[in-house]
Formats: structure tokens, sequence, C-alpha cells
């Protein structure tokens, strides 16, 4: 199996897209975040320290899909057309579920972008509240579905 960031010499590379067509491509990541209970209930009733936790969560998870190429060394720049995030309470967890999703229209799919967007709105959410609660844990990190591309579609 050829890995494709390798080149024939094993070192490092971007893979060039530029004789890929353009299609629409869209990927959904989903990650949840578990907490304390006391810190579940600060966030609901938006009485925390550093200001409303979901609100910025969400700012920081499309600013974390928009810097995707410069955190991850052999993604490429893209140009989104599209960013949208969806919190879920999981009171009975306690904690919340992030789901992102990216999309564009271009020669590569949005996976990585969608699953930094992911990481950097639940690590957001930890930072917001780690004074209430330093023991949360962020897991689950997935890639939900992609669509577009050579590749095809793909759904968990």
């Amino acid at each position: 199996m050829n890995l494709t960031h390798l080149d024939e010499q094993d070192r490092p590379k971007m893979v060039d897209v530029s004789g890929k067509g353009e299609t629409t491509r869209v990927a959904i990541a989903s990650g949840k975040i578990q907490m304390s209970q006391e810190a579940f209930d600060a966030i609901i009733a938006n009485n925390t320290k550093k200001g409303p936790v979901l609100q910025t969560a969400v700012i920081a998870a499309i600013m974390g899909v928009k810097k995707t190429s410069d955190l991850i060394p052999m993604c490429h720049p893209l140009l989104l057309s599209g960013i949208h995030c969806d919190v879920e309470e999981l009171p009975n967890l306690p904690g919340f579920k992030l789901y992102v999703t990216a999309k564009l229209n271009g020669q590569t799919g949005v996976e990585m972008e969608a699953l930094t967007g992911v990481s950097v709105g639940l690590l957001t959410i930890y930072d917001m509240v780690k004074a209430i609660d330093k023991s949360m844990v962020i897991s689950e990190v997935q890639l939900e579905s992609k669509s577009g591309g050579k590749s095809g579609d793909y759904k968990r």
C-alpha cells in the first residue's frame, strides 16, 4: 500500500490535487465531553466566570475548521463554503455532544476540517469550565459521514 503523503524517497509531501475535478464535499464529525454535574449545571445556567460556554465553543469550532491547514501539516488550505455546528445536551452523561459540518466545492475533502472543529470546540468547553471540573473527558471524536470526491460517500 502506498501512502499518499510520502514521495518516492519516503519524504513527506502534500498531495497534488490539481488534476482532480471539483465536487461538492461535505463532512460531519462529532465528539463528546463528559463532566461533573456541577460543571454541566453551570454551563446550562450560563453561570460560569468565563462567559457563555456553548456559544464560545461554537465560535471556536468554526475557527478550528478554518485553521485546520495551519495545524495539520499535510492539509490543503481550503475555500470553505459553509460551516455549521450543533451542540446536543446530554444530561444523563452529564455532558455535551458537538457536531460540526464542513462544506465546500473543491478538489479535496473536508473530513480533517470537521474533525479539527470538533476537537477545538470541545477543548474550548474544557478550558472554560476547568476551574469547576478538571476531570472532564473528551471522547469519541469521529467522522459521522462524508460525501463527494473519488472515494464516494461514507456513513458511520
